[in-house]
């Protein structure tokens, strides 16, 4: 599942509330000056509560990604609480206690473990949050939660987003019929670090807490871990998969898996559709590399390039930047003679065996908002894509104002 270009969801979902067993609700709290939804809730009313997370591996972390490591330690959750409005980190013990009574409220208002629910928050970095305000939503949102909840729970995630995500795919079979749903937020910070942003992941199959968590991994290495807008990474990123068990649905753990992928690249695509200021989504895809982590190191090297994004903004399909940042790739990550290199764009082979072939005004990059570019390795068999977005006055200018 490298290639995400086919998975963006045609229709709005239910996202969340799309599996049996869950129940969601997304409402105003008064976090937002904007006054605009800032408080989501997601819960798992069984008959399972088996729940995992992956986490950011930023060293600075939140005090929700502090709390909720613990929460998923016993592979038990109940709920899941977020927020926008402000992300809770470097916020000393003060920001710690505001988790744990906001998980403490939510336990109160379900009737069930402070310790089984996961706290998620996202925005300004260094602020405290006005307690007092999340806390009375907290009860708003538990009195609104509903089987179709769903939308409006993506909707209350949402920060720079310009849209909400949401996703499900629907799995039949001998074992019975099972789904999977997931809503996320991120538009901009988003570089892989097992989690690239704020996503609740459901569903409603019987599976054990070994399986889910392996699939989950595996899912955000394919998916979330090959999205990298801008290299920058989040203090905050959270992906949590809740398995309510309601369908009955045995799956086998490889069918379970794919089933998983498939959302999480749904929302991943998402993602880079609504990356700050961005006018292209860029696929980087690098082809018979030696290894995986090869063609992945590759991609990345060359997405992470503010040259190479400048030039896409401009229309410009600047090989000699692609090939440049190629070679900056150690020889230890990835083997490749650079006299072998080969580059094509948008389906103009614009580079053959490290030099200039067809004419780089064949490219067309004004024509659509995707670009393709294509790095043949010739050094074996692997092949791995990395999705990024160009870098715009709109992403320089939303950024530098982002705080006021």
């Amino acid at each position: 599942m490298s290639q995400l270009a086919d998975l963006a969801p045609e229709t709005p979902s239910p996202g969340v509330t799309a599996p049996a067993g869950f129940r969601a609700a997304g409402i105003t709290a008064g976090l937002k000056a904007s006054g605009r939804p800032d408080l989501a809730l997601v819960v798992n009313d069984g008959p399972s509560r088996v729940g995992t997370a992956v986490f950011t591996t930023n060293r600075v972390v939140g005090a929700p990604v502090v709390w909720s490591r613990q929460v998923v330690s016993d592979g038990v959750v109940s709920a899941v609480v977020l927020n926008s409005g402000g992300a809770n980190v470097c916020t000393g013990p003060a920001g710690f206690e505001d988790v744990h009574r906001t998980a403490e409220k939510v336990a109160d208002a379900l009737a069930v473990s402070a310790g089984d629910v996961v706290v998620c928050s996202t925005g300004l970095i260094g602020e405290r949050l006005p307690i007092e305000t999340l806390l009375a939503g907290v009860d708003v949102a538990a009195a609104e939660l509903a089987a179709d909840g769903g939308p409006a729970a993506a909707t209350a995630i949402m920060t720079t987003d310009t849209v909400a995500k949401t996703a499900h795919v629907t799995i039949p079979g001998d074992f019975g019929t099972f789904t999977v749903g997931g809503m996320a937020k991120g538009a901009g910070m988003l570089a892989p670090g097992l989690a690239t942003m704020l996503c609740v992941l459901t569903t409603d199959a019987e599976i054990e807490i070994d399986v889910a968590e392996a699939a989950l991994r595996e899912a955000t290495r394919q998916t979330f871990d090959r999205v990298d807008s801008d290299g920058c990474m989040s203090t905050s990123d959270t992906v949590t998969l809740l398995v309510s068990g309601a369908s009955g649905a045995r799956p086998d753990p490889a069918g379970f898996t794919a089933a998983l992928t498939a959302v999480c690249g749904q929302l991943a695509r998402a993602l880079v559709a609504d990356a700050e200021g961005a006018t292209h989504d860029i696929a980087v895809t690098v082809t018979n590399a030696e290894t995986e982590d090869a063609a992945v190191a590759v991609a990345r090297a060359v997405t992470r390039s503010n040259l190479f994004k400048a030039a896409m903004f401009g229309n410009d399909p600047n090989w000699g930047r692609v090939l440049a940042q190629v070679g900056t790739v150690p020889e230890s990550v990835a083997a490749f003679d650079p006299e072998l290199l080969d580059v094509t764009i948008n389906g103009v082979q614009v580079c053959r065996a490290g030099g200039a072939h067809a004419p780089r005004t064949d490219v067309d990059l004004a024509a659509a908002r995707e670009v393709h570019v294509l790095i043949d390795l010739h050094a074996g068999t692997e092949v791995a894509t990395v999705w990024t977005n160009d870098l715009t006055h709109d992403y320089v200018h939303e950024n530098s104002a982002y705080s006021t």
